[in-house]
């Protein structure tokens, strides 16, 4: 499995990234985990702009979505359109709130490129990957994932507060993609984001074998983040994601 980081800024762009979005590569398939917004121009570094074979969204919020409709655009109305419908795996709402965001009616709205997947917690399959998918703690309804393919295993927080469920799912994962939104601070709200020291934390739960931390929101100091991550009490390596690294997990 190799995954490669296409957006890791959180809550909107920043400078030197788009969104959040991770493509995941095995076996000629390539699944993206979130599609926020940015991502469709990153994307195209890496994949041909009609090789995406499957999209999952953790939730519903744009900085982890809206390039759907972009790329609703670039499938329907490309050169060799009409193209084969992409399956998207989402929230059950995620059909009518990205036609809402695209401004279009809601029949038949982005189902003319996509097919639209309930999620649900428990395992599935996607191409040659193993989803499973868990409930994480944040204000709408939000999947953290975890993704096996051939023996390797990827965990991905999606956006989260502290989570158990978190933990299980990353539980002995090769690579843990894990939000760090906030700098520790006295009154932070539960169950939105975690703090890098929160991150590493999951981690050494976890026992997972690499930490990346994700989900960097502009505004924030990263080095901060580092830093705090540091005092979490996990014992291998950890890195900031950057837009355009990758990682083989073989």
């Amino acid at each position: 499995m190799k995954v490669t980081i296409v957006g890791c800024s959180g809550s909107f762009p920043g400078p030197d990234s788009p969104a959040s979005c991770y493509l995941l590569e095995s076996e000629g398939f390539r699944l993206l985990l979130d599609f926020g917004n940015g991502s469709l121009g990153a994307l195209q570094r890496h994949a041909g702009l009609y090789g995406i074979d499957a999209v999952c969204l953790s939730h519903l919020h744009a900085d982890h979505c809206l390039d759907i409709c972009g790329y609703h655009v670039a499938r329907t109305y490309g050169p060799d359109a009409p193209y084969p419908k992409v399956p998207v795996y989402a929230p059950a709402d995620a059909p009518r709130r990205l036609a809402a965001a695209y401004g279009m009616p809601d029949e038949p709205g982005l189902e003319t490129a996509f097919d639209f997947v309930a999620l649900a917690p428990g395992s599935f399959e996607i191409g040659p990957f193993t989803l499973t998918a868990g409930l994480v703690n944040h204000p709408v309804e939000a999947y953290g994932f975890r993704v096996a393919d051939r023996g390797r295993v990827l965990a991905y927080s999606g956006d989260t507060g502290e989570s158990s469920e978190l933990v299980r799912l990353a539980k002995g994962a090769d690579l843990l993609l894990c939000e760090a939104s906030f700098l520790d601070r006295p009154g932070l709200p539960a169950d939105l984001h975690l703090t890098g020291r929160q991150a590493a934390e999951h981690a050494a739960r976890a026992d997972v074998g690499r930490l990346v931390l994700t989900h960097l929101v502009p505004w924030n100091d990263q080095n901060k983040v580092m830093d705090e991550a540091a005092t979490g009490g996990y014992q291998g390596p950890i890195e900031l994601a950057r837009s355009g690294a990758s990682y083989d997990l073989a």
